[in-house]
């Protein structure tokens, strides 16, 4: 049996039953990209591998310009995902950039520190809008309804957490 990563189950998930070509799994990191992120060529890569191992099947379509792959879940995939599903969830992996930077604010002025940090209230602009795209989606995905209205609602926290520290740092720094 092939060794699963936790990337490799979040492909699994995004999958679902529905199914989705890579294409579909970049669009939908796009979006969700607040959750996980990974390069849009594992996107790529992770489904072969998967459907290579047996947890997912493939099957060829016709696309626009060329043919496409679209990827199903297997009996074998969903039973991995109920295995997975029961394990305990470790606690969100998180490397803050910005964190770092503010921990070395002794090495510049506060004008350069903040410049430097100040770009994340775009980002975090463009995130609350792809989380509003999103959102647009969801009636498509009424298996999904619930725990996308769940998710949406961490994501928001997580990002107007990011403003209030943002707002912190620049009144005390």
């Amino acid at each position: 049996m092939s060794r699963l990563t936790p990337f490799s189950y979040a492909v699994l998930v995004l999958v679902g039953e529905s199914g989705a070509g890579p294409h579909d799994l970049v669009r939908m990191m796009r979006q969700g990209r607040i959750y996980w992120t990974a390069p849009e060529s594992q996107y790529y890569a992770e489904p072969k591998r998967l459907a290579d191992a047996g947890y997912l099947s493939a099957t060829k379509a016709p696309g626009k310009t060329h043919e496409r792959t679209h990827y199903t879940l297997t009996d074998q995939g969903r039973e991995a995902l109920r295995e997975w599903l029961g394990t305990p969830a470790p606690f969100a992996r998180i490397q803050n950039e910005p964190v770092v930077r503010l921990l070395g604010a002794e090495f510049a002025d506060r004008e350069t520190v903040l410049a430097g940090l100040g770009a994340l209230r775009e980002q975090i602009a463009d995130l609350t809008a792809r989380l509003d795209a999103a959102r647009e989606v969801e009636p498509s995905l009424p298996h999904r309804a619930t725990v996308l209205t769940i998710n949406q609602s961490l994501a928001r926290r997580i990002l107007q957490a990011h403003l209030d520290w943002l707002d912190e740092v620049e009144a005390k720094l």
